[in-house]
């Protein structure tokens, strides 16, 4: 393995009838992995397959991108489900992706589950343990994306996918390795250079300064990066070329994984 490497991945496809959001098909220019939406949090038919298209366009790997059934929320708002209802979503959606990419010609690399539905698994060993099965019993070949230290990866690993430790560029951290709730003041990084030092710094050192002032240990083998914010273009072509300059290979997420 490089010495310094990671991927760069990017939530997308999250157009829905007839909202348009994010700039898709200028970012796959910079992202080495892309997480395109199901149709439960945001999405539909028309835009899983034209986003599937693009990616495969530009070499882009992808992703299913599964989230809670909450198109007016964004899939943001946590709601009481239980492990089987877990799966049974995340078995729903992963599939309706599959085929896309199937019938287009291409091959899926990963799942990554959304907001509400990620952060909640990340702390709920009987939501991930679920989740994790889904992915495995749709295809075992699949990576698995999660928070790095996360219920999420150790789900993973103990029923034999492959993971993929995810940082986040635009998000502060807290002393436990969560990311910042989005209710709470200064969740978001909003200071690009910010952003990128945050970035590199995780990839070069393992370590994060939290919003109390502590370093925690961090692995990263994936950063996110969001395509609906109002610079999401200027941002990816920026830190793409920021990590190359400073020795950071950025390849997909299965040269890295583990």
């Amino acid at each position: 393995m490089l010495q310094h490497a990671v991927d760069l991945n990017c939530d997308m496809g999250e157009s829905f009838g007839a909202y348009r959001l994010g700039r898709d098909e200028e970012i796959l220019k910079y992202v080495t992995s892309a997480n395109i939406a199901c149709g439960f949090h945001a999405g539909d038919p028309g835009t899983m397959r034209k986003t599937v298209a693009l990616a495969l366009k530009h070499g882009t790997e992808i992703g299913a991108h599964p989230g809670l059934p909450d198109l007016a929320g964004f899939g943001r708002r946590e709601m009481q489900i239980t492990p089987q209802e877990a799966y049974d979503i995340c078995v729903y959606q992963i599939g309706a992706l599959w085929s896309f990419v199937r019938s287009e010609g291409g091959k899926m690399q990963h799942v990554k589950p959304h907001g509400a539905l990620y952060n909640m698994a990340a702390k709920s060993r009987e939501l991930s343990g679920a989740i994790a099965e889904a992915v495995y019993k749709v295809d075992p070949e699949l990576i698995l994306f999660g928070l790095a230290g996360s219920e999420l990866i150790q789900a993973g690993k103990r029923i034999g996918l492959r993971t993929a430790s995810e940082v986040f560029a635009d998000r502060t951290y807290q002393q436990d390795g969560s990311l910042t709730s989005r209710r709470l003041p200064d969740s978001l990084i909003t200071d690009d250079e910010q952003a990128v030092r945050q970035v590199i710094r995780m990839v070069k050192e393992s370590k994060v300064l939290s919003q109390q002032e502590i370093d925690i240990p961090i692995e990263a083998q994936t950063v996110c990066i969001h395509g609906d914010g109002s610079h999401a273009l200027e941002f990816a072509r920026d830190i793409r070329e920021s990590l190359e300059k400073t020795g950071i290979s950025v390849i997909a997420a299965k040269a890295v994984a583990r």
